[in-house]
């Protein structure tokens, strides 16, 4: 015969109290007068202040930058994921090393070269590397390959010349600075880099066998749009605010310095961290500075970016990363500087 305690007996033997329920027990807190006014007012009054804010010019105009780039930079953001995406789950791994050369000196070219027919942000192409570097592909092929991918690609290049109208010279310009960046880089591995410097852990990308590949084309998609689109609004944002915020005359000081532009923008690239797919609008809004300077932007961002180092770190290791993020830079400004004063 059960009794009214044992009917009472909850979870692990406790007994609640007489006339408990689920919330029994929890005391309100002391103050909560005031926390309960300050639910019902606080939200109401950064409504009017936000609201009231809004009407000001400064902010009317940093919302219409970071609207308009992010606006323009979706749309080939989605293709160029999409695509990666496809890449990874449909094109099997074997292609790259019957592709590429033997020799590890014309394997370079040919890597960097690749990246104009293989869409990628530079999101993934890390992993992307780090994959071919395990399956026997010589690294300085892979970065070159890693370099040239998010910055040369299809995708890119529209997008440049949609936000270039009527400059087809900055395109071809973008193009050869890159590939010239990506190749220097690849060759400059195979004459000073060092094993011990690079720590791949191998990780897998492409079809694994016994699974969708459609699933994983999705996954991938998803992945890949949902992280670089953070960093484009992130970056949008940055932007118009810097177009807003930094008084005119600290830009006239930067812009109308040939050198000081170049590596005002050269830096900011690699602090705003904006998907290659997007980073020409961004470039396009800088309308103070020239075109070279510009150049150097979207030449850079591609390569050498804080996210980008994050990646390199993490996969081949903090030496590695350090080394060649700090050469990387070096010799996309000038591959810029000089492809820009003679194209642009």
């Amino acid at each position: 015969m059960r009794t009214v305690q044992d009917s009472r007996v909850g979870d692990g033997g406790r007994i609640p109290a007489e006339g408990a329920g689920p919330g029994a027990g929890r005391a309100l807190p002391r103050n909560w007068p005031l926390l309960l006014v300050g639910a019902a007012v606080l939200p109401g009054a950064v409504l009017v202040l936000v609201g009231r804010s809004l009407e000001d010019p400064a902010v009317q105009a940093w919302r219409t930058v970071c609207l308009a780039v992010t606006v323009q930079a979706l749309p080939f953001l989605l293709l160029g994921t999409a695509l990666s995406g496809a890449i990874n789950a449909f094109v099997p791994a074997s292609v790259f090393n019957r592709l590429l050369p033997k020799r590890a000196a014309l394997a370079v070219p040919v890597a960097g070269a690749a990246g104009v027919v293989l869409p990628g942000c530079e999101c993934a192409s890390v992993p992307v590397a780090n994959s071919l570097i395990g399956r026997g592909v010589n690294p300085a092929a892979a970065f070159a390959f890693l370099l040239s991918a998010p910055a040369v690609n299809p995708v890119v290049l529209t997008a440049t010349a949609i936000a270039f109208p009527g400059s087809p010279e900055m395109v071809l310009a973008r193009l050869l600075a890159s590939l010239v960046t990506a190749a220097v880089m690849g060759w400059l591995w195979l004459w000073r880099g060092r094993e011990e410097w690079l720590k791949p852990a191998v990780r897998h990308t492409g079809h694994r066998p016994g699974h969708s590949r459609w699933t994983e084309f999705r996954r991938g998609f998803q992945h890949d749009f949902l992280h670089a689109g953070g960093f484009l609004v992130v970056g949008a944002m940055a932007a118009a605010t810097f177009n807003v915020a930094v008084p005119r005359s600290v830009v006239d000081t930067f812009s109308d310095s040939p050198w000081l532009s170049v590596l005002f923008l050269a830096v900011l690239a690699i602090v705003l961290a904006v998907c290659s797919e997007a980073d020409a609008f961004v470039a396009a809004s800088l309308s103070g500075f020239s075109p070279t300077a510009r150049l150097t932007f979207m030449v850079v961002g591609p390569m050498v970016d804080l996210k980008l180092i994050a990646l390199q770190a993490g996969t081949f290791g903090r030496a590695f990363a350090v080394r060649f993020s700090a050469a990387t830079a070096v010799v996309a400004v000038v591959c810029g500087v000089v492809v820009g004063g003679v194209l642009l």
